[in-house]
């Protein structure tokens, strides 16, 4: 397998896949619409819809492509997955929004481009990031439409409370408001509530992706709950990952403004632990979930290859 070679053409499927999607641009919500379409548009890992895609592959051989349904694995799959993948990018992408605004991170680059707020407006850019959040749940939706039978129905539904569990105060909100209350802190902030923040504000939407993949794909509960483990490693280390990068690269390679946790006081992993120390977490962490994907009947190659692509990435 040339991995480099597959992620690229995954990637790009990704991105026809989610400009199928969007909403157009007309009428007197055109702007909010086109700063909607800005921040998706920005390009990105995609790593959200590719986990879930490789997730339910791991309980079912579901091939998906860009404008059609999927080939393969079951017929649930085939029709709901590309649904549930646009929707979670729109949600992540959205958080982006909004986390990039003056009040939040206060970030003028994101991806190597300005950021939504500072060529819309900071209106536009809130309202852009709650069209973004919507539009994900009016695209979700659509998939109860694709269910013929008892068991798709509750396929969905179970998907459906995992993408809103994992978005809300319970998840990715609930990390950010943590994140938000730790600035005030400073030098206060202990370990526990700064994991609170990576497991919520980062991973909850990873653990979202690898969840649903599963549930569509009819894991059992116990395959989907060691997935949601598997997922929180990813996005712990993912993060802490960002933070030395944060520390260590530069707004060419990083695609935004280095040094940017420091201007705002961010007290991160690196900061309480060092680069050695954070460096090693994260070694353990990618390890873990290795071993977890590793472990189903299932191998899914490109999957674990891609889990530590991410965690060890340079951008």
């Amino acid at each position: 397998m040339n991995f480099k070679a597959e992620l690229k053409q995954r990637t790009e499927q990704v991105e026809m896949l989610l400009a199928g999607y969007l909403p157009d641009e007309e009428g007197y919500r055109g702007r909010v619409a086109q700063a909607m379409n800005y921040s998706v548009q920005a390009g990105g890992k995609r790593l959200r819809p590719l986990l879930m895609a490789e997730s339910a592959a791991l309980f079912t051989e579901t091939e998906w492509c860009a404008g059609q349904a999927a080939s393969g694995g079951n017929r649930l799959t085939q029709q709901a997955l590309p649904l549930f993948m646009a929707a979670l990018e729109m949600i992540h992408n959205y958080s982006l929004v909004h986390d990039d605004l003056p009040a939040m991170d206060n970030d003028e680059y994101r991806r190597g481009r300005k950021t939504t707020h500072v060529v819309y407006g900071e209106g536009m850019a809130v309202l852009a990031g709650d069209g973004l959040l919507n539009y994900a749940f009016e695209t979700a939706v659509r998939a109860f439409d694709t269910a013929e039978t008892v068991e798709e129905y509750r396929r969905i539904a179970a998907s459906m409370k995992i993408l809103a569990g994992k978005a809300g105060i319970d998840g990715m909100i609930g990390g950010q408001c943590a994140d938000l209350e730790a600035e005030s802190l400073g030098e206060n902030v202990t370990e526990e509530m700064l994991l609170y923040i990576h497991q919520h504000k980062t991973a909850a939407l990873i653990e979202a992706a690898m969840m649903i993949g599963a549930a569509l794909a009819g894991a059992s509960a116990e395959e989907i709950q060691s997935l949601e483990k598997c997922a929180s490693n990813v996005g712990i280390a993912f993060q802490i990952q960002d933070d030395i990068l944060d520390v260590t690269s530069s707004l060419e390679v990083l695609g935004k403004q280095a040094g940017s946790d420091e201007k705002n006081h961010k007290l991160t992993y690196v900061v309480m632990h060092g680069l050695e120390e954070s460096g090693k977490q994260v070694a353990r962490l990618s390890r873990e979930a290795i071993e977890i994907l590793s472990s189903f009947p299932r191998r899914n190659l490109f999957l674990e290859e891609l889990v530590e692509q991410l965690i060890y990435r340079e951008k």
